[in-house]
């Protein structure tokens, strides 16, 4: 059936019609066009102030490795954010994470912990944090986020940002550009296409994360989803033995719809899709469901659900970098200046 809002309406209806709009040079892209040439000039004259000097990136005393991306609309930084973090750990780095927070209800430089409220420190982060038990920062500018994560854990020697690509007040060693199935849309900027700066333009790693990528270059990933669901104690159940019972299926991501066709992949057809706006907080979500349906949602939601739905069930996403380019990064990375892995 068709992804509802929690009051059964479309909620995603206007988003998902601007998405579509920069896929391609129609009449309301067009419409917009003008405002993206302004918009363009003023991601040029920034760029030119650091360049110049006149505004200052603030470097680190350990290497910084960006993962962001150049298109709205969410590319699956998160998902490439916790791959890296692990691989590094497993290669011998002592890794923490900054991030903005974005969604976030606070406006200051914090420590994400296992217990943080998602509301407070963002979704994202407390999901990173949960995920891959690393020192995890908010902060609204990277460089405060970087400098208290230091601070606090002065033997980090890595750290690992979280969508920074356009903050150019924090210097870095390695850029990873994060590019889904659509590419670059129509090739057009804000609004009228979905772009936050040109393409292309230079960075050390192009990651494609979703299955089909729209342009030739750069490395690949496979993203799954698992094949068990996480109850909020941590206990996993097979999705093989759901099948057949009724499921409604939850998504308050960027796109939503992704996730339901993954269930219907590994064999569950839910009788009712539930599409929420992309860090959609939960504040007042009742769970008046059904008893007899199973609540299903993706691990981002999990973080703020189970404070208002405990019974709700997570299903892990299952993203593995090729190792080609794994590869990569560790060349990138041991290339920088007077730092190595332990």
């Amino acid at each position: 059936m068709p992804s509802q809002g929690r009051n059964g309406t479309d909620t995603g209806a206007t988003a998902s019609r601007l998405r579509h709009a920069w896929l391609r040079r129609g009449p309301l892209a067009l419409l917009l066009w003008p405002l993206s040439l302004l918009f363009r000039t003023l991601v040029a004259l920034r760029a030119l102030l650091y360049r110049l000097g006149w505004l200052r990136a603030e470097r680190m005393p350990v290497p910084v490795v960006i993962v962001g991306n150049v298109i709205a609309g969410g590319a699956g930084k998160t998902p490439v954010v916790m791959a890296v973090a692990r691989h590094l750990r497993a290669r011998g780095w002592r890794v923490g994470v900054v991030s903005r927070g974005y969604g976030r209800h606070t406006d200051d430089c914090r420590e994400v912990l296992p217990d943080s409220d998602p509301r407070e420190v963002g979704d994202e982060p407390a999901l990173i944090r949960r995920s891959t038990g690393v020192p995890v920062f908010v902060a609204r500018r990277r460089a405060e986020a970087a400098r208290a994560l230091l601070a606090a854990h002065p033997a980090t020697q890595v750290i690992v940002c979280d969508d920074g690509l356009q903050h150019l007040a924090l210097a870095r060693d390695v850029e990873i550009c994060v590019f889904d199935d659509r590419g670059i849309g129509n090739g057009w900027l804000l609004p009228a296409g979905p772009l936050r700066e040109p393409w292309p333009r230079d960075c050390d790693l192009v990651l494609h994360s979703g299955e089909r990528p729209a342009f030739a270059g750069g490395f690949t990933a496979t993203r799954q989803l698992a094949t068990y669901a996480v109850a909020n104690d941590g206990t996993r159940t097979p999705l093989a033995s759901l099948a057949g019972r009724p499921v409604t299926a939850l998504a308050a991501i960027a796109r939503p719809e992704a996730f339901f066709e993954m269930l219907r992949a590994q064999g569950i057809e839910p009788e009712r899709t539930i599409a929420l706006p992309d860090h959609h907080d939960f504040v007042d979500w009742q769970d008046d469901l059904p008893a007899d349906h199973l609540l299903l949602c993706t691990e981002k939601d999990a973080v703020k659900l189970w404070r208002q739905a405990p019974r709700a069930l997570a299903v892990p996403l299952l993203f593995e970098p090729s190792d080609a380019f794994l590869a990569a990064l560790d060349a990138k990375l041991s290339s920088t200046d007077g730092h190595q892995a332990a």
